[in-house]
């Protein structure tokens, strides 16, 4: 039992990691905190859910969820971060983005409804036993495409000029920005890869949980939030880190406890480990290794 919840951990692990990435890359580079990004996952997985009920295969659901959250992350940076990071106040970006999430849901509450609605399957799941673990290809696929996008994420920062400029500005953006590099533009590819991180979580949770609300993405982004702070505020590996070994800690708690402890269980391992390192289990700052 214990190996089947692991896997099981590791698969709620990978797509919470992708969540807590899109937090860590905008901190790393803004040195703040962006608040409407669980409600950038909601929206992401609404429309994932719109072009699986138009009939789109599930690559094309899972693609059309990033691209129109990473839209949405644009469109969040020019109203909500552009305009007020200058001012030198860590507080209003906080107010506008608070805003920005409450906009978004209202609006999908509109479209949608404010009932959960059943997301379907991509496909009809088969189970695959390997000796003590039953696997279905659901889990399969929900882990194999949350750790690929890690690790071309990963090789993005590591080895495209675009990479290195996002780290460069992470860094120091007027050092950078005297280096040539185009500070606003690396801003902009941030927030376009952080939502596309989210849209894709979005999808992939909603598929292993067969059910969508307009504030699914609040409980979502307040543990994603929990954690960067648990990986280190700035660290992309800390970050993918964090978010296997939550989905890890939820798994046993569901396995060996109560499923209704899951949270309060997370969260009290996650105040037990920052008291142990209150910089995270990888340390602080934006890096790729």
């Amino acid at each position: 039992m214990f190996v089947q919840q692991l896997v099981n951990g590791l698969m709620l692990g990978g797509a919470y990691a992708l969540v807590a990435i899109g937090y860590t890359l905008i901190f790393g580079v803004l040195n703040l905190l962006h608040l409407a990004h669980g409600d950038i996952f909601m929206v992401g997985a609404y429309v994932g859910l719109a072009l699986a009920l138009a009939g789109f295969p599930p690559w094309a659901t899972l693609g059309g969820a990033m691209l129109a959250a990473a839209a949405l992350g644009v469109v969040v940076e020019r109203v909500a971060f552009r305009p007020v990071r200058s001012r030198g106040s860590h507080v209003t970006p906080l107010m506008t983005t608070i805003a920005v999430g409450l906009v978004l849901q209202h609006v999908v509450v509109k479209i949608f409804g404010a009932e959960p609605v059943a997301f379907p399957a991509p496909f009809a799941a088969a189970a695959l036993a390997l000796g003590p673990v039953t696997l279905s290809t659901l889990q399969l696929l929900i882990l194999g495409t949350s750790v690929a996008l890690m690790a071309l994420l990963e090789l993005f920062l590591r080895s495209t000029p675009t990479g290195m400029a996002i780290r460069a500005t992470a860094e120091n953006p007027t050092v950078a920005g005297l280096m040539g590099i185009n500070v606003s533009l690396a801003i902009v590819i941030t927030f376009a890869i952080a939502s596309a991180l989210a849209g894709a979580a979005g999808v992939l949770l909603a598929w292993n949980f067969t059910g969508l609300s307009p504030f699914f993405g609040v409980k979502v982004g307040l543990k994603g939030l929990a954690i960067m702070l648990l990986g280190g505020l700035g660290n992309v590996t800390g970050a993918m880190v964090g978010g296997l070994v939550i989905g890890v800690v939820e798994a046993l708690s569901v396995g060996y406890l109560e499923s209704s402890y899951r949270d309060a269980f997370a969260f009290a391992v996650m105040i037990l480990i920052l008291l142990a390192r209150p910089t995270g289990l990888l340390g602080a700052r934006l890096q790729s290794g």
